[in-house]
């Protein structure tokens, strides 16, 4: 089986440009984002949970799901998020699971921003990666990006984990304070660094 990295960091820290970076180089990805946007797409199990949980309060006029009220929902209350990430979680995990060992390359990228919070399939995750900046940037840039307020940011920033804990958990770090073309020469080194793991432990893989 391929080495899994899992890849995580604060909202706004730059986990996208980073998985864009590895798959520019041919490493394969799987984003626990884009599966949980797939699981609870109208006529998915997630979809079924979310509507049976939250009502058609939470649906536009389309049926699909409206996103943002729910996240504005979940996020001002707490036993509300819990509930919905014990319905989505577990399915992410699993879809996870099954479109990792498919993977053919070396090693692979699972991408989750809750990665460290429970928020993954733990068990397959070989070595951490972190994506770090300092938690001014990542409100300025989630700002800048979606429009919401700082309050909402913090709101969110308040559910993961604080940057000291992430970085204590961390196999390795990439640094994203900086411009984003910091970000391709941190990549570089980390893919030789993963292939030769990868070769370490499994000899016959390239």
């Amino acid at each position: 089986m391929a080495l899994v990295v899992g890849l995580t960091g604060g909202i706004g820290s730059g986990k996208t440009q980073v998985s864009k970076a590895f798959a520019g180089l041919g490493v394969e990805i799987v984003d626990a984002d884009a599966l949980a946007h797939e699981l609870s797409a109208p006529g998915a199990e997630g979809f079924e949970a979310i509507r049976a949980e939250f009502g058609p309060a939470m649906l536009l006029p389309s049926g699909e799901l409206d996103r943002a009220r729910l996240r504005r929902h979940v996020f001002a209350d707490p036993a509300a998020r819990i509930r919905l990430e014990a319905m989505l979680h577990p399915l992410i995990s699993a879809e996870a699971t099954r479109r990792v060992a498919t993977w053919r390359g070396a090693y692979g990228i699972y991408s989750a921003p809750l990665l460290l919070e429970g928020g993954g399939p733990a068990a397959l995750i070989d070595r951490v990666l972190v994506v770090d900046c300092p938690e001014a940037e990542q409100v300025r840039r989630v700002r800048d990006r979606s429009g919401l307020t700082e309050t909402e940011i913090r709101a969110i920033m308040a559910t993961q984990l604080d940057r000291q804990a992430r970085l204590s958990r961390a196999d390795d770090v990439i640094d994203n304070a900086g411009p984003l073309a910091a970000i391709a020469p941190q990549v570089a080194l980390l893919d030789r660094r993963y292939r030769d793991l990868a070769h370490a432990r499994h000899p016959h893989v390239t």
